[in-house]
């Protein structure tokens, strides 16, 4: 979406902008999300000296490696078809914050945003001077984030709350809320300087979200993980709902924009399910999400109705998933940052389209495995244009260009300071046959960068 269009969506009034300018400035002024405190007391008290609005609606808390957003976007678009006003937390952006707090489907808006923003600011310098004072990092930008989601929710007011876990779970600032329903998408190695090197150890730190008398619903996990969440939802006495025994994906099929789903619910049977969204790894993002709503509404014992379940999958959109930002040339754009969703996005260009050559622009930032999704991508590729996005964490290009070549080969490999010139020379090369396209993915940050560049320049 364009800028001029941002603006008419989330406010008319430009004094708003401004306003809402001024918030995010404010934000990015904090410590970066790149290195989380693990920590939840400084959010916990802000949010008490505002009277705890992150218990003002019930919550369906996700956490995973891959598939959170989309999962998350998933749930809230059902609950919303169920007739509920939702409140959906998801990071991060990719062209503006407002993105992150979604109200009813739409971002939040600017008034909104900066009025709950003066509201908090004086509780938010509060426990900035006490934090520091003791020696302690100041709210960091997630932390802030997160109470001023709380906040908006509850001016909202919502029915629901459906919040996206920002890194872990454990002492993610998202688990200062109590989850009625515990989401966990497949768990993988990602960020383990923060969350630990072993499936294990993340699995545990993930569990963490899980309350008392919750109810749990995994997507299927491996041996390591399922162990350690059966172990939290035993100790805090939560059912614990597992795909491919309690629920599972039936069967899918590709069609015209998207997929056709059938799913065995905990509660019900749901035949021939239209989805919008490419990839088998987004039916089973459907099915967990589907199973999710089930425990939500009917604590997983009472089937959804189908013409709900028709209505909310129609409406869901997964931006930087899998998405078409160009024709003539086609150009897509994921935002697959580590091997586990590198696997399932080079899994879909094979499933779900037939483009005889393939061109990846890919940037990753430092601290993810780029190995490993390079080995990945790498059979689907015809050739990589490689860059970097404007992040302090990117990898520069001629580095992660010679990781390409290692494993691509040096024929393949053509690399570019810019992403601009990166996406309008892989453009160049698809516009030469019909059977040509372009795929952007390797960071999210690259993602973003793309999206604009897709809507300055009118490509669709």
């Amino acid at each position: 979406m364009s800028e001029d269009a941002l603006d008419e969506l989330f406010d008319d009034d430009p004094q708003y902008q401004s306003a809402a300018d001024e918030v995010y400035a404010e934000l990015i002024a904090r410590l970066g999300e790149a290195t989380p405190q693990p920590r939840l007391e400084p959010t916990r008290k802000a949010c008490e000296l505002l009277g705890d609005p992150q218990h003002a609606a019930p919550v369906v808390h996700i956490t995973g490696t891959n598939g959170k957003t989309s999962t998350s976007r998933i749930i809230e678009s059902i609950l919303r078809a169920s007739g509920l006003r939702t409140g959906l937390l998801t990071s991060p952006h990719l062209v503006r914050v407002n993105e992150r707090i979604m109200i009813d489907g739409l971002p939040v808006r600017n008034e909104a945003m900066a009025r709950n923003w003066s509201e908090i600011a004086p509780v938010l310098a509060i426990v900035d001077a006490e934090l520091v004072a003791n020696g302690e990092e100041p709210l960091t930008y997630f932390e802030a984030l997160t109470v001023l989601a709380f906040a908006v929710f509850a001016d909202a007011p919502v029915d629901v709350m459906v919040l996206e876990v920002g890194m872990g779970g454990e002492w993610d600032s998202t688990n200062v809320a109590d989850g009625q329903v515990a989401v966990l998408t497949p768990i993988a190695l990602d960020h383990q300087a923060r969350l630990g090197n072993t499936i294990a150890e993340i699995a545990r730190t993930k569990g963490g979200i899980i309350k008392p008398s919750a109810s749990v619903v995994t997507a299927i996990q491996t041996i390591e993980a399922l162990d350690e969440l059966r172990e939290a939802a035993e100790h805090d006495e939560a059912s614990l709902a597992i795909e491919k025994v309690d629920f599972g994906l039936e069967s899918t099929t590709v069609a015209v924009g998207g997929q056709v789903i059938t799913v065995r619910g905990r509660a019900g049977r749901y035949d021939d399910l239209f989805l919008p969204l490419y990839g088998d790894y987004q039916a089973q993002n459907a099915t967990l999400a589907i199973a999710a709503v089930e425990s939500f509404l009917g604590d997983g014992s009472r089937a959804l109705e189908h013409d709900i379940l028709v209505e909310g999958l129609s409406q869901v959109t997964s931006p930087g998933r899998l998405q078409l930002v160009g024709i003539e040339p086609t150009v897509l754009v994921d935002a697959a940052h580590n091997p586990h969703g590198a696997k399932a996005l080079a899994g879909a260009m094979t499933e779900y389209f037939d483009f005889a050559e393939l061109c990846i622009v890919i940037a990753v930032l430092g601290d993810k495995d780029a190995h490993g999704i390079v080995e990945e991508l790498s059979p689907v590729a015809t050739r990589f244009h490689v860059t970097r996005s404007h992040s302090e964490r990117a990898i520069p290009a001629d580095e992660l260009a010679a990781l390409v070549a290692s494993v691509a080969g040096q024929d393949s490999v053509y690399s570019y300071p810019e992403v601009a010139e990166a996406v309008e020379a892989a453009r160049e090369w698809a516009a030469e046959a019909p059977s040509r396209a372009v795929l952007v993915t390797g960071s999210i940050t690259l993602v973003g960068e793309a999206i604009a560049l897709a809507e300055a320049g009118g490509w669709k």
